[in-house]
């Protein structure tokens, strides 16, 4: 059984569809800080299944500890954290709390449970604003431009830290921009409150639900002065988890590190016009000044994730802007 937290949130919930129709057997942990349980219906929807849940807050350790201890887990997929680079600059405890304390609570549990299969949710906020890209694993780890990026740097320190004592299989997957919805449109990118990440803005904004985007900048040394992302279908993200999983299984003790990406460097602003023309709809947009803690441009090279991890991204920026206005109307 694979215990995923955050099993209920954007990338988790993908993830736990992902993990069932590999036949894994799921124990999802969530405390709905960014989710909702209308999310669990949707899950059981699609899979079929009966879902193995848990309501509690990883940071109450022993809470954690008492709800888990009546399941066989062999593996971890650790998903839960807080994740707006935003929020994070202006609530920095809030992230520097949460997002150690839950990750150092999973690995104690891994301890005391003997689970030997370790995957963390990174980001490719580590590398900080690279001075080349496409950034590669051997990339430098970068200044962390946002206490959210901390976080992910010191996870990272954790865990390899964490790896030197123990005899577990750890794979970091430092992962790019996730957007995008299951194809079934019951499953997507849903904040609870004002979203912090761009595309749930973008299809909010277009279905009158919000007025109008702000696109941060539009004077970075870019094509068009926009932000450069590496857009990635949250479907395929999902898969590079179940893949991790296995890869695990089949190089013990071992500690890796992967990029998942696309590879291909797409900017804010042309994002903006190819969710406009391939849902034949309009979004309303300013610019506005740059956003304190995001870099100018990022975008991954996958090679080594292709070659040992046997996984390369599918679907493409049309998929993804297509598959997540989809979700959106449904939740009109």
């Amino acid at each position: 059984m694979i215990l995923v937290t955050g099993g209920a949130g954007y990338i988790g919930s993908h993830s736990v569809v992902e993990l069932y129709n590999q036949g894994y057997e799921v124990l999802i942990v969530d405390n709905f800080a960014n989710s909702s349980p209308s999310v669990l219906e949707n899950l059981t929807t699609i899979t079929g299944k009966k879902l193995d849940f848990i309501e509690v807050d990883l940071c109450n350790y022993h809470k954690l500890k008492k709800t888990t201890e009546k399941y066989t887990v062999t593996g971890v997929i650790h998903f839960a954290a807080y994740k707006s680079v935003g929020e994070s600059v202006e609530q920095p405890l809030k992230y520097y709390e949460n997002n150690i304390q839950s990750l150092t609570n999973i690995l104690k549990l891994c301890e005391e449970k003997n689970i030997s299969n370790i995957v963390f949710s990174s980001s490719c906020t580590v590398y900080g604003n690279p001075e080349f890209i496409p950034v590669t694993e051997s990339t430098p780890i970068g200044k962390a431009e946002s206490p959210y990026a901390k976080t992910k740097v010191f996870s990272e320190d954790i865990l390899k830290d964490f790896h030197k004592t123990s005899s577990k299989s750890i794979c970091n997957l430092r992962y790019f921009n996730p957007i995008g919805a299951h194809e079934s449109g019951l499953l997507g990118d849903y904040p609870d409150g004002r979203p912090n990440n761009l595309l749930p803005f973008v299809t909010q904004v277009a279905a009158g639900i919000r007025e109008k985007l702000s696109v941060f900048g539009d004077d970075y040394e870019t094509p068009d002065g926009s932000c450069i992302r590496d857009y990635i279908h949250v479907v395929d993200l999902a898969k590079a988890h179940v893949n991790a999983i296995d890869f695990n299984e089949n190089n013990k003790q071992r500690y890796s590190v992967f990029n998942i990406g696309t590879g291909v460097g797409t900017t804010v602003l042309e994002l903006l016009k190819t969710f406009e023309k391939i849902n034949n709809t309009k979004v309303n947009f300013e610019i506005t000044r740059r956003r304190e803690g995001d870099v100018g441009a990022i975008y991954a090279n996958c090679e080594h994730a292709e070659k040992n991890l046997n996984w390369k991204a599918e679907l493409n920026l049309e998929d993804m802007l297509s598959s997540a206005w989809k979700f959106q109307k449904n939740h009109f």
